[in-house]
Order: structure tokens, then sequence, then C-alpha cells
């Protein structure tokens, strides 16, 4: 059996549930060393667990997102420990307030943009210098069809997605000239928490699961991957280009 990711270092975030979990689970399989960041303790213990099964290893790092300077001190830690880090796989996020736009406190956009944007350009800040230290850095953002689509009743996660994407985007632009790849993946309707928060009438055996989500996103984190500023949607198995608007 080879471990086509032996010797890399992966960094997941909201890696206790979800999609998270089960990329950080894949990755794991195919050898690389995780560092699994999430709130609940619980969770990524059980994670952690499930890694160890299969041989794997993991670092926990329980840690909100919203804690900026605990984002640098884990780029400092890995800095210190590895001198590196391979893989970046930036999928925490939060749903939101569903109502229209006039019923939503400010508060509650701030702390969505907080976990979908900040956080992952605080990431990015913070990492980009370790990933640079890596022969084939690689990263991936979990987006959303709500980011296009301007879905009605849940304008401040379809505009977090919207601004992440163009972060991204930008971040490709300036990298365009080193060995970094990064890329966003679109997973569209999962069996998660967060789909039956939104659809709670929906059959989830009527969706693919996060495990099935997972084995599409390890070949973005791999060395061979070579595409960059594109964007991967699941439901179609299509890796598109953007496009400006006509």
């Amino acid at each position: 059996m080879t471990n086509p990711l032996a010797n890399r270092i992966a960094l997941v975030t909201g890696a206790s549930r979800g999609i998270g979990y089960a990329t950080a689970i894949a990755l794991a399989k195919a050898g690389a060393h995780i560092v699994a960041v999430a709130r609940t303790q619980g969770g990524l213990e059980e994670l952690d667990d499930e890694i160890r099964k299969d041989g794997g290893s993991a670092t926990l790092v329980p840690l909100n997102l919203t804690d900026s300077d605990g984002i640098a001190r884990l780029g400092a830690g890995l800095h210190e420990r590895y001198g590196k880090l391979d893989i970046l796989v930036g999928n925490a996020g939060v749903l939101g307030p569903s109502s229209p736009i006039g019923h939503i406190e400010l508060k509650a956009f701030n702390d969505v943009m907080a976990v979908n944007v900040s956080a992952n350009f605080q990431l990015i800040r913070c990492m980009e210098p370790l990933l640079k230290q890596s022969d084939a850095g690689r990263a991936v953002f979990i987006t959303s069809g709500a980011a296009n689509k301007a879905t009605a009743y849940v304008s401040p996660y379809a505009a977090s997605k919207a601004a992440l994407e163009t972060l991204a985007r930008a971040w490709t632009q300036e990298t365009a000239n080193t060995k970094l790849r990064i890329n966003l993946f679109n997973p569209g309707p999962i069996r998660t928490r967060m789909r039956a928060t939104l659809m709670p009438g929906e059959d989830p055996a009527t969706l693919d699961t996060p495990e099935q989500v997972a084995e599409f996103i390890v070949p973005m984190c791999a060395p061979e991957w070579i595409e960059t500023g594109k964007f991967y949607d699941y439901k179609t198995r299509t890796l598109m280009s953007f496009r400006a608007p006509t």
C-alpha cells in the first residue's frame, strides 16, 4: 500500500466533524501528518482515535479561529517544529442566521465574516511562509454555490463565501511564480450538520457523505496537482476556471 503524502504536514481547519473530519482522515490514510484544528476538544480526540486506528498520526489544536493571535502562535509553532507546511485545507465555516437581511443583527453578520473570511485571511498571512518552504505547497478552501447564486435568506454566509473566493483568487495571483497551488472546492449539498440546520426537512440519505467528498479533495493536496486558481465543483465533477461577467 502506497502513501503518496508520506512525510507531508497537512493543516485542516474545522476538523472535528463533517467535511473537515473526513478530509483529515483521508489525508492521514494517504500518509500525511494531520494538524487538526477545531473548537471542540472531544471531536478532535475522536478524530485522533480514528486516525491512529489506521496507523496515522495527528497533532490536535483546540482553537477558535476568531483568535487571530492563536493562529499566529500556531504558525510559529509549526515553524519551530517542522519548518514548513505542505497542505492547508481551509474548511471551517459557520452558516450564521437564516433570515431576511433587514432582520439580521450586525453582530451576527460580523460573527460569520470573522470565521469564514477573517480567519482564512489570518491563516493565509501566517501559513504562507511555511507553505513556501514546502517543495509543493497546496491550499484548498471550501466554498459554496451560495457565493455565486447570492442565495436569499443566508446573505451573511453567501457574502462571506464570495469574499473567501476573491481572497483565494487574489492570493493565487500573488503566488503565481511560486510552487504554491491554491484552489477552491465547492462540495454542494452534503450530509453535514450545517446542511441539516439549513434544510431540516431534507432526507439526509439523498445526499452524498463527507467521506465521498474527501476523496476528491485529497488529490488537490498532492504534489502532482499542478492547477492553481481553479474552482472544483463536486456535484458536476468539474474543474472550472473563473471568468469575468460578460
